[in-house]
């Protein structure tokens, strides 16, 4: 059989990489080049966007290192008995990509995952040889997001966390038992383990130096760890998502849990669904992952027990209308916990409305240049010079706010 070329390995491990949803680069430590010193700073094959903490939108090559895999996952198309095309980059390979794009100017870091080859200490070891070249040898500058093999050896990871600006190990499931009986070599107990050293060494490396000290530990993963959930490749309802997500973020301190929704894989096992969740499943997720996050909501609050949050209606909306008693809210007056709670108002605009209220009276003129949707705002509202006439329990009012099938944004 031929070698494989540089540029079809390129064609088969980007798009084998595209299945990891756990990729952004917010909260990255500042590094530049404009010294004239190191390689980087913080469209194609390959290449995915994320965003920083100041919102620009940067690239990201986004590769395997391989996708030959002893593991046997069977959600996964790279499982070991899956029938597919087999690539594996070197070490070297990888880095001069790397640099290549950035001189091209094509993306601004890397997202480095891979398949499990031989054990997870042999994987882990040369994904870190590929980010400490990067670093030590070329001095590079940019991002660099590593996806930890939870199997391997606390030291390997640790020295990839020296290395990278965010690492991820993924959850994958929401329930254990499922990922027993999908993923039969991977345990939770192992994964959950080396979350908790991540978040050990994230914690240590944020401490200062002591009284009367002068070094401060290593930069650890400066931009923490995120983890992903697969959506709709077994039983859990939403409420158990979201359930096992809060647990995350208060367990390992995650900067982010990604939702994925299940798809279909070609050969794909019986014990899997035949077709992949709603895609609008998968941003109501994101959208009450962010209530939690930011709004001050609980999961109690968004979701009972056993439930799935409706497709028709955003979760802060579907709150707003069982909890109608408590609207509408005056702008002028009311707290900013409960301003935040308003359908349409995002968290900026609610800091520049209370910012606003102390020097003048906010009429609806105010709401409307802030906000994005005047019309999901107004039957939740009073302002200087509007109050709402119309009933928060008329089906009039809901199919108004259900919005059409288009791609939303998150609030």
């Amino acid at each position: 059989m031929a070698a494989l070329t540089l540029k079809r390995k390129l064609q088969i491990l980007s798009d084998a990489a595209k299945y990891d949803a756990s990729c952004a680069s917010s909260g990255s430590s500042q590094r530049s080049s404009m010294d004239g010193k190191g390689v980087g700073s913080t469209e194609g094959m390959g290449i995915c966007h994320a965003y920083a903490p100041d919102g620009r939108c940067i690239s990201l090559l986004k590769i395997l290192l391989t996708n030959f895999c002893i593991y046997d996952c069977v959600y996964c198309i790279n499982r070991v008995s899956s029938n597919v095309t087999r690539a594996r980059f070197t070490v070297q390979e990888v880095i001069d990509l790397t640099l290549g794009f950035y001189k091209r100017n094509y993306i601004e870091g890397l997202f480095l995952s891979s398949g499990i080859i031989r054990d997870g200490d042999y994987t882990m070891e040369e994904m870190v040889r590929v980010v400490r070249g990067l670093r030590t040898d070329h001095d590079f500058r940019g991002y660099i997001h590593v996806k930890l093999i939870p199997e391997a050896s606390p030291a390997l990871v640790a020295e990839a966390a020296l290395y990278a600006d965010r690492v991820s190990i993924n959850i994958e499931l929401p329930r254990d038992e499922s990922l027993a009986n999908l993923a039969p070599e991977k345990d939770a107990h192992t994964i959950k383990r080396a979350m908790g050293g991540v978040r050990l060494g994230i914690e240590g490396g944020a401490q200062k130096p002591a009284l009367g000290g002068k070094l401060r530990p290593p930069k650890f993963a400066p931009a923490g760890q995120s983890t992903q959930l697969i959506v709709g490749a077994d039983a859990a309802p939403d409420s158990e998502i979201l359930a096992r997500s809060e647990s995350l973020y208060g367990s390992y301190g995650l900067r982010r849990v990604y939702y994925s929704a299940f798809s279909p894989i070609p050969d794909s096992a019986a014990r899997l669904p035949l077709s992949r969740p709603p895609l609008m499943r998968e941003h109501r997720l994101y959208q009450a992952d962010w209530l939690m996050r930011f709004y001050g909501f609980t999961r109690a609050e968004i979701i009972g027990e056993g439930q799935d949050l409706e497709l028709d209606v955003d979760p802060k909306t579907a709150w707003a209308l069982v909890n109608r008693e408590r609207f509408p809210v005056d702008v002028n007056t009311a707290e900013r916990e409960m301003l935040l709670r308003v359908p349409g108002l995002g968290v900026k605009t609610v800091e520049r409305l209370i910012a606003i209220r102390r020097l003048k009276r906010i009429v609806l003129e105010d709401v409307r240049r802030l906000s994005r949707g005047l019309t999901r705002v107004k039957p939740f509202i009073v302002t200087g010079d509007w109050r709402p006439t119309v009933a928060l329990d008329s089906a009039d009012l809901r199919a108004a706010l259900t919005p059409r099938p288009v791609q939303p944004s998150l609030f």
